[in-house]
């Protein structure tokens, strides 16, 4: 899924991203974080990320408009 950092606090690492598609909402995991790129998120970036059992968002990566023809990017 893709979507945008609505709010980040790089202090608890709670935040909040909305998805693209219907702007749902959704609370970062705590591990949304690990074996990413990112070390912190800033309002407003964009992001691709997975859900996990609980509704959170987790796995955050990189993203790119999707009618660039990008895709994500994901470094390991």
């Amino acid at each position: 899924m893709q979507g945008v950092i609505k709010s980040y606090d790089p202090g608890t690492g709670e935040g909040i991203v909305v998805r693209d598609t219907d702007r749902s909402e959704y609370a970062l995991a705590a591990d949304a974080l690990e074996g990413s790129i990112f070390r912190t998120l800033r309002q407003g970036q964009r992001v691709v990320f997975e859900l996990d059992e609980a509704d959170r968002a987790t796995h955050l990566r990189t993203g790119a408009e999707p009618d660039l023809g990008m895709g994500s990017v994901q470094l390991q």
